[in-house]
């Protein structure tokens, strides 16, 4: 259960999502590392909550298993808890299904499910994106939770072992380095939210740059981004080596794991909220009157993408 009014809203609105960590649950079982996927899979959910506005309030795991093994369990539920510290909500529950007829060994799954509020005056919408706004990008940790289907193939097709040296980082092993936890957002934006300017948010997930922006733009708007307004992290860099600029934009964050979208006169004071609380902001693009007619390619046009061939 839990009191709404004692959390102090008034007139809230209830936002609610769910999701899983996808195939980077194969590299946690192959590098033997099961201590962060739980931050992942909180991020995964609180981070979508937070471009509504929205204030998480309590999350739930689901842990499905051919086999349940404690120890590795225990890290993962370990990892969940500080997921929900970073993003201040509470654990108040969770289930754990061992059925060894549909999961191989010691093979598992994770789902999360999150519950949030917003005051119903406070909902970030998009409905007042206009021409002229600034796009604001937050830098990721790292690749988050996406892309790693293509990830995993490059790995084998590479022959490159993950508890070795990673082709992009002079410390460390593969493992850790693709296991890197994803960003939460959610104090950073709410506090940028609060004081005002922010017109909408896009947490930058599976569809990458490309597809995830689009949803928060009103009809007759774009959004045109530079590739020069922010570093490719070394990790897409490596990427860059063995996949096309416009699929590298479509499947991962490119090093931005939130979106911003703002007032021009306000940017300044919503990009010192954001630093002051440990974001990396960087000024990555405006908004212009749409073109195209349809589809995410018209609402999203980055320039420069021949910078990240290689």
């Amino acid at each position: 259960m839990f009191d709404l009014k004692a959390a102090g809203f008034r007139d809230p609105v209830l936002v609610a999502a769910t999701d899983g960590v996808g195939t980077k649950l194969k590299v946690a079982m192959a590098a033997g590392r099961h201590d962060s996927i739980g931050i992942d899979l909180v991020a995964m959910c609180a981070n979508d909550l937070v471009v509504q506005g929205a204030e998480p309030l309590f999350f739930l795991d689901y842990y499905a298993t051919g086999r349940l093994r404690v120890e590795a369990a225990a890290a993962v539920v370990a990892g969940i808890a500080e997921g929900c510290r970073q993003a201040g909500c509470a654990l108040i529950g969770g289930e754990t299904a061992e059925m060894p007829g549909l999961y191989r060994g010691e093979d598992y799954d994770l789902a999360g499910f999150a519950v949030g509020a917003v005051e119903r005056d406070r909902i970030v919408t998009g409905a007042g994106v206009a021409q002229g706004d600034l796009v604001l990008g937050l830098a990721s940790s790292g690749l988050h939770s996406n892309g790693y289907s293509l990830v995993r193939r490059l790995v084998e097709e590479l022959g490159l072992d993950y508890g070795g040296r990673p082709p992009f980082a002079a410390t460390g092993t593969l493992g850790e380095a693709l296991l890197t936890p994803t960003r939460i957002y959610v104090r950073s934006c709410l506090a940028a939210i609060a004081g005002g300017g922010v017109k909408a948010l896009a947490h930058i997930t599976g569809g990458g740059l490309i597809e995830n922006l689009p949803r928060v733009l009103p009809t007759g708007t774009r959004a045109v981004l530079d590739t020069g307004g922010w570093p490719l992290p070394p990790v897409f860099d490596w990427l860059a080596g063995h996949v096309a600029p416009d699929e590298l934009a479509r499947t991962f964050n490119c090093g931005l794991g939130m979106l911003l979208v703002v007032d021009p006169a306000r940017a300044g004071a919503v990009t010192a909220r954001l630093a002051e609380r440990g974001e990396t902001v960087h000024r990555v693009g405006r908004i212009e009157g749409r073109i195209e007619a349809s589809g995410p390619s018209a609402a999203v046009a980055i320039q420069d993408l021949d910078r990240w061939r290689r």
